[in-house]
């Protein structure tokens, strides 16, 4: 009786307590260059744009990685990291590294690290150095808890604000798997983004989201919010999903696919779209809208994820989506730009989990400079892919439709 009613709770903590979410069903009413799409696309995180910013996109570890260190190595005040994966490797020592130096100095230095993704692969060690050097440090919910609901609740973002005044994001992990230049199947392809301007208070108040939760500090003073001016032209909004909320990310994408006209083009590692995004993107096909997906191909850390996201190919490719598969290595972006003027990027997958369960953070931005940035990006990883077919669809192995079967009732949590 008592292991019944534990799976009863399993079952209810891992595929129960979600967010909130809709279908939606939405007609072409207006374009992404009407003055309603912006705030329609974000009505359910902050539908206003900041104006002033300056975003620097940076590919792969060999420009991300030097760039983050660089920034930390120069904060005079202030460090505030978070991240779902850091190692104990060559890339997280090197950040370990960084951190214990900045605190010796005498600079505020907290680490907050997701329970489930560095939990299991950050040496006690590590963890040691870092606090004996000075820095406060913590896991968002940590694996050693009995509340199943809230370790199964990643912290997925991604986020390095440095004096209050420039902030990293993206969809990097800090392992090995994320040093070089995507040449080869052990190490990815990726993106971060260096931002600077009056967006910056708003990644600091994402990372004092999660530190209140689980330091019980929260921050202020000038080395955490200082007077921030602008420092370029971008017009943009953080979108930062949270638990037991309606979630945000789904309608972004709804809004921004019924208004496409040109272009939706979309960078993502696991791809598991609902039905009704399913038909939102067919439904633009309709329109005579360029549809593309780009995803990973023989080179996938999770297998699993691929299955269950393949059962929707079929209606995808036969209403005239166009699907590629990245095939130097795992492409590991995660990235969306539509007409060339609206782009979004950060650490939400396109699927159930980082739409229901995981606590995200990902950059919108409305303007055709960085647009035209963004489709070049696509544009070079899409001359590495090749395209995957109806045809290859149809005549998939017995194996792969069973799997795909298999994995539908766990999508959410894969």
């Amino acid at each position: 009786m008592s292991l019944s009613f534990l799976v009863i709770v399993l079952i209810f903590c891992l595929f129960l307590i979600r967010r909130h979410t809709l279908e939606y069903r939405l007609d072409h009413t207006f374009a992404v260059s009407d003055p309603e799409f912006f705030g329609s696309a974000l009505a359910l995180s902050d539908p206003v744009p900041i104006s002033g910013n300056k975003i620097e996109l940076l590919a792969n570890g060999d420009e991300y990685f030097p760039a983050m260190l660089k920034a930390i190595r120069s904060a005079q005040h202030t460090v505030n990291f978070g991240a779902y994966i850091l190692h104990s490797d060559e890339v997280g020592r090197q950040f370990r590294d960084a951190f214990c130096e900045r605190a010796r100095a005498g600079v505020e230095v907290r680490v907050l690290l997701d329970g489930i993704g560095s939990g299991w692969s950050l040496d006690n060690s590590d963890v040691r150095m870092m606090t004996d050097a000075g820095c406060k440090f913590a896991y968002y919910h940590p694996t050693a808890s009995w509340r199943v609901d809230r370790t199964n609740r990643r912290s997925h973002r991604r986020v390095l604000v440095v004096d209050g005044k420039v902030a990293f994001t993206g969809s990097a992990g800090f392992s090995r798997r994320w040093g070089g230049h995507a040449q080869d199947k052990d190490h990815w392809r990726d993106s971060q983004a260096r931002i600077e301007g009056p967006l910056v208070a708003k990644f600091q108040l994402a990372f004092e989201e999660h530190w209140v939760k689980t330091f019980g500090e929260t921050l202020s003073g000038a080395g955490q919010f200082p007077p921030l001016t602008s420092a370029g032209d971008l017009k943009a909004q953080v979108v930062a999903s949270h638990s037991f909320s309606m979630a945000p990310i789904p309608l972004v994408q709804a809004i921004a696919f019924a208004s496409a006209e040109k272009r939706i083009w979309i960078t993502n590692p696991y791809c598991t779209p609902t039905d009704d995004q399913v038909d939102l993107l067919v439904k633009a096909v309709q329109r005579r809208v360029d549809v593309r997906l780009l995803l990973p191909g023989v080179n996938n850390d999770q297998p699993l994820t691929k299955s269950a996201g393949r059962a929707a190919y079929g209606r995808m490719l036969e209403g005239g989506v166009k699907i590629f598969e990245y095939q130097p290595t795992m492409i590991h972006e995660k990235a969306m730009v539509v007409d060339g003027l609206f782009s979004m990027f950060g650490s939400s997958n396109f699927d159930a989990r980082s739409s229901e369960i995981n606590e995200e953070l990902d950059v919108v931005v409305h303007d055709e400079n960085f647009g035209r940035e963004m489709e070049a990006v696509f544009e070079k990883d899409l001359q590495e892919s090749r395209e995957y077919t109806l045809q290859e669809f149809k005549s998939r192995s017995w194996w792969e439709r069973t799997t795909e079967w298999l994995m539908l009732p766990f999508r959410s949590q894969l």
